[in-house]
């Protein structure tokens, strides 16, 4: 089973700046997903064409089990996460990462039922600052929705902005997570035509079988966004 994280930076290419989402769609496409987790996914804005992305996303890939959470929001729309799968919720929950005046931030969390069993999956995308990123940790973490999980296998992926790699060994740590995309070495996701920093990361807890993580570095996936896709595959 897999599942693909791909912050796609509204559609517009990381390099050429063009906005051609049928170029991002093709990026996930290729890497066959089962869930897919994006983050800066528009809706109605200008840049975009006043697209509905979200909604594309669900006609081109065909998943009915979807959430969309609205964090920045634009003068006629705005920004936010995306979530598509396979498969069925069993619950599911969107919380907000906002920590005081800085941007808006969230995470989504679902209860999928596999063909293998249930999987705790959370997508989100974190703040730019050091200390609000350990913030945001620590209220999912602690957040009495995602406890509702606990008994679960548990999967957390998304764009950290984790530029110093800190949140493995400080909140994660804590709470008995282990970090799938080490060591950061084979796992530099950003800016995708010349990858530098792993900031794309996924965190696990629970009964797996199986897991393994690799970022894709096809020539499309260099042009589509400015950052790289993160694929999670898994066995439970």
């Amino acid at each position: 089973m897999r599942v693909l994280s791909y912050n796609i930076h509204k559609g517009i290419g990381g390099r050429d700046r063009r906005y051609q989402l049928d170029r991002i769609m093709e990026v996930i496409e290729t890497e066959t997903p089962d869930i897919i987790c994006l983050q800066e996914v528009d809706r109605h804005v200008r840049r975009s064409r006043y697209d509905n992305q979200p909604e594309r996303f669900a006609e081109r890939f065909g998943f009915t089990h979807r959430m969309y959470q609205l964090n920045v929001q634009l003068k006629s729309g705005g920004y936010g996460n995306l979530v598509l799968s396979r498969w069925p919720f069993r619950t599911h929950h969107q919380i907000q990462l906002t920590q005081q005046a800085r941007k808006p931030r969230g995470a989504q969390m679902a209860i999928i039922e596999t063909p293998q069993g249930a999987v705790h999956l959370v997508n989100w995308h974190l703040g730019l600052a050091e200390r609000e990123r350990h913030w945001q940790t620590r209220r999912l973490l602690e957040h009495h929705l995602f406890c509702e999980g606990r008994e679960t296998p548990q999967l957390i992926i998304g764009d950290t902005n984790d530029w110093r790699n800190t949140l493995a060994s400080g909140p994660f740590v804590v709470h008995g997570f282990q970090q799938l995309t080490a060591p950061i070495s084979r796992f530099r996701s950003f800016p995708a035509y010349l990858p530098l920093g792993s900031l794309d990361k996924a965190f696990w807890r629970g009964r797996f079988s199986q897991l393994s993580a690799h970022v894709s570095k096809r020539r499309l996936c260099r042009d589509a966004s400015d950052h790289l896709p993160l694929i999670v595959d898994f066995e439970l």
